[in-house]
């Protein structure tokens, strides 16, 4: 699939992305090679490897789950600009 001036300019319309007339032929090179990239992709093999989420073997720690009542209230509200009564305290926004 070769990518013309036309489309390039659609693709640039439809991103919301604004591309000066004389940069189009560029883009659509840029958008051509990609697609040839995707293609040569398709032609590799992969029939029975792994997915990956990341390239080094990673796994998560774990910590055990526990319930806890938490009892940070003091705590928390530090962060809070305004706090009332043990409570965040918002400005009215309904009259």
């Amino acid at each position: 699939m070769s990518i013309d001036t036309d489309t390039a300019r659609r693709i640039a319309r439809l991103a919301r992305i604004r591309v000066e007339e004389e940069r189009l032929p560029a883009l659509a090179r840029e958008f051509d090679a990609i697609l040839r990239f995707i293609e040569q992709l398709r032609e590799v093999d992969v029939e029975g490897v792994e997915p990956m989420t990341s390239v080094t073997p990673m796994r998560l720690r774990l910590r055990p789950d526990e319930v806890t009542d938490g009892d940070r209230q003091a705590e928390v509200l530090l962060n809070a600009p305004d706090a009332r009564e043990g409570f965040f305290a918002v400005p009215k926004v309904v009259e």
